[in-house]
């Protein structure tokens, strides 16, 4: 009768260990008890242009002669891989070589920025010309515990670090969401942050907002181990219930 007991204690045992407790899979959790029913997230800047930035520039104008100048009248440069191929380098001192207009600093200025910039050197030769600007190298890497591990391009001008993990469909179950690796690249090169995202502080971090280039790791939890995904539970959970039957036979 011990035995029995005991080989069901074990069954119980191991179940529970395959479980995870809720606080590792909450986000944003209140790590203090909550005072407040709001929690407010400082106003993004907008991201300011740094070397090795790519930008697309498109010139419209009414005036036919203009626009074929800018070629503006092209079917395809709506397409992000013509728009890539097309683009504009900022180089290593932070400036910009666009057509015939000499160059122009843009380092640490926004994407807005640069477009009224080159909006006010291009009226004092054109009439009726509209400037549109584009950062076509925004591109942010999320690797790990998520559902789709990859690359991707982010076609808006801002996006923060939840959001971006959603495009990769999510945390698994399994992914410690406690310790995030964000790795973000700078002149003085690559720096490893690491970000809790069960703590709701993590809205007051500049890390929070994700900028260009910018690679997030998810690492597995330590009880991946022990769980169903790399051990053959049900290999020894069909064993014990075998001995349980061959021993209640045997009484």
């Amino acid at each position: 009768m011990k035995k029995l007991i005991f080989l069901q204690a074990i069954i119980v045992i191991v179940l529970l260990s395959s479980c995870i407790s809720q606080k590792k899979v909450w986000l944003m959790q209140d790590q203090v008890p909550q005072t407040q029913n709001e929690f407010t997230n400082p106003r993004q800047e907008s991201y300011k242009v740094k070397p090795g930035d790519r930008l697309f520039i498109k010139v419209y104008s009414s005036d036919k002669q203009t626009s074929k100048f800018f070629q503006t009248d092209l079917p395809n440069f709506m397409n992000s891989t013509y728009q890539y191929l097309n683009s504009y380098p900022v180089d290593p001192e932070g400036y910009l070589n666009f057509s015939f207009i000499e160059k122009l600093e843009v380092e640490g200025l926004t994407v807005r920025e640069v477009e009224k910039a080159l909006q006010e050197t291009l009226n004092e030769y054109f009439k009726d010309v509209t400037v549109v600007v584009k950062l076509v190298n925004f591109q942010v890497t999320v690797l790990g515990e998520v559902e789709n591990e990859g690359k991707y391009t982010i076609n808006e001008e801002r996006i923060n670090l939840l959001q971006s993990i959603a495009l990769a469909g999510g945390i698994k179950e399994f992914g410690d969401r406690e310790n995030v690796s964000l790795i973000r690249h700078s002149k003085n090169g690559s720096k490893v942050h690491y970000l809790d995202l069960t703590d709701k502080k993590i809205l007051e971090s500049e890390l929070y907002h994700i900028q260009p280039g910018d690679v997030i790791y998810v690492k597995s939890l330590k009880s991946k181990s022990f769980t169903y995904e790399t051990f053959p539970y049900s290999v020894l959970l069909s064993s014990m219930a075998i001995i349980v039957s061959v021993v209640s036979i045997l009484k």
